[in-house]
């Protein structure tokens, strides 16, 4: 059964021991964010803060904070086959062609329509409805570090449409609070939001939901293509369809077993200087004008949860919802390039920053085109460093990636510089939003690409030595190793 709510994630991590309770007082400003910061450096449990200073809401932060942490959230023993079962569902291995061979497609299909989120008349989340005078301050919203421009929601599921088509988006931007009705809204201009931001004509509606089944957190991080429902995913990750409800106060859905329902609008005309903030990149990222969210409504449960994450420099929780979608997404990648065998988006490049792919490689130049491709990808645009090794090397080794790279590259032949769009938060490029990129081909050259001397072998053992060794170890009198 899926995870009906985000306490019922909380009870399964505490059952398994992966969640620690501190019942000591704590503050929601800088207090939490240090606990948090230590405990996630060091491959700590799950945090559920029951006394905040001044709120009636538990705090929970890092929750997704581990490999074991973030399976048992999407409830898998293996982040891969999420991104195979979702490819065998999408696309057969063979497409049906008789009246049979649909017949037997079926099944597939009805499986696929199980995950359409169901519309409910009520939920928890409406167990208390403030029209009146509805404010942010019993939300215990977390001040993370020092030079922040002020408390900050870090991981809200905003939901928006898109005025032509209807078309539901559920992204994740931090909202800056302002005062007790109004925060930032931080969405970047290449996130569809944005793009929906940009087409209305009146005041946009706007819904946040803060605390969701684990799934549904996920899915609103999740690179989808345009267009694509995250709610629709969301049901597919947890094998039942997400329960939505009305707003009472703008024309959208929300999780109708959420914690806490934001409603509200964005008008067009309204921007305000939001940050800086403490960001996944380990620096603070600048302020800047964005949008601003007027409040209009706040339902929640009686009792609810507030969960919240924090960035930092990493290893940090959010590299974990990274982890995920690298694995995730790695099989609708090779839709694309089938000649891709594996993935890595390092922690160290914060998700934008660095791309290692490794590819069986067929020809000359192959390297480039994949880079090229990638490029041309979703918000794989926005990857700043992309790295193509060879087949057999582990791309999740860093350290041997950094061999083939330091060793394997003649700079003038295998470097590709190219200019375009970059992430909001890149504080590197001249100016925001556009700057170079760079490709590095580290797989083995051929003389078609112009390296006519003979490429030297790796260094190996033979095999018969490391059985022989193998079979003689203990007798060497090693007591480690």
């Amino acid at each position: 059964m899926a995870y009906s709510d985000l306490q019922a994630f909380v009870d399964k991590l505490e059952s398994r021991g992966l969640l620690q309770r501190i019942s000591v007082e704590v503050d929601a400003h800088l207090e939490i964010t240090e606990i948090t910061d230590r405990v996630s450096k060091q491959d700590g449990p799950a945090l559920l803060f029951e006394n905040v200073k001044g709120y009636g809401m538990s705090v929970l932060t890092n929750a997704f904070g581990s490999l074991e942490r973030m399976r048992l959230a999407l409830e898998t023993e293996s982040l891969d086959s999420i991104g195979e079962e979702l490819i065998s569902l999408i696309q057969p291995e063979e497409l049906p062609v008789t009246l049979m061979d649909k017949i037997k497609t079926l099944p597939k299909l009805a499986k696929l329509s199980s995950f359409v989120p169901k519309q409910v008349r009520t939920g928890p989340c409406k167990e208390v409805i403030v029209k009146e005078n509805p404010s942010l301050a019993e939300l215990p919203v977390t001040h993370c570090w020092p030079e922040d421009g002020g408390p900050f929601i870090t991981l809200p599921l905003v939901f928006t449409k898109d005025p032509g088509t209807g078309r539901r988006n559920v992204g994740m931007y931090r909202m800056q609070v302002f005062d007790h009705r109004t925060t930032g809204m931080h969405w970047h201009i290449h996130k569809d939001a944005a793009e929906h931001y940009r087409k209305n004509n009146a005041p946009m509606p706007v819904a946040v939901a803060i605390g969701a089944d684990p799934a549904t957190i996920y899915a609103a991080t999740a690179p989808l293509p345009h267009g694509i429902d995250e709610i629709l995913l969301a049901g597919f990750l947890r094998k039942e369809p997400v329960e939505l409800v009305r707003c009472e106060t703008v024309d959208l859905e929300v999780p109708a077993r959420a914690e806490i329902i934001l409603e509200g609008y964005v008008d067009l005309d309204e921007t305000r200087l939001e940050g800086p903030f403490g960001d996944h990149t380990g620096y603070y990222s600048l302020a800047d004008q964005y949008p601003v969210f007027h409040l209009t409504c706040v339902t929640r449960r009686k009792n609810p949860i507030y969960p919240a994450t924090v960035v930092g420099r990493p290893p940090m929780e959010d590299a974990w919802l990274g982890k995920a979608t690298e694995r995730i997404f790695l099989p609708l990648m090779r839709m694309q390039l089938p000649e891709v065998v594996d993935m890595n988006m390092p922690p160290e490049g914060v998700f934008h920053n660095c791309v290692i792919v490794s590819i069986d490689k067929r020809y000359p130049g192959q390297a480039k085109k994949v880079m090229c491709a990638l490029w041309g990808l979703g918000l794989m645009m926005l990857a700043k460093l992309i790295i193509v090794v060879d087949a057999a090397v582990d791309v999740q080794n860093v350290s041997e990636v950094m061999w083939r790279v330091f060793n394997n590259i003649d700079p003038r032949r295998d470097v590709m510089m190219v200019d375009g769009p970059l992430d909001a938060l890149d504080h590197s490029s001249p100016q925001p939003h556009y700057g170079s990129k760079m490709g590095i081909d580290a797989t083995t050259k051929w003389k078609e690409e112009g390296h006519t001397r003979r490429w030297p072998d790796d260094i190996v053992m033979t095999k018969e030595i490391r059985e022989l060794v193998d079979r003689k170890w203990q007798s060497y009198g090693f007591d480690r190793f």
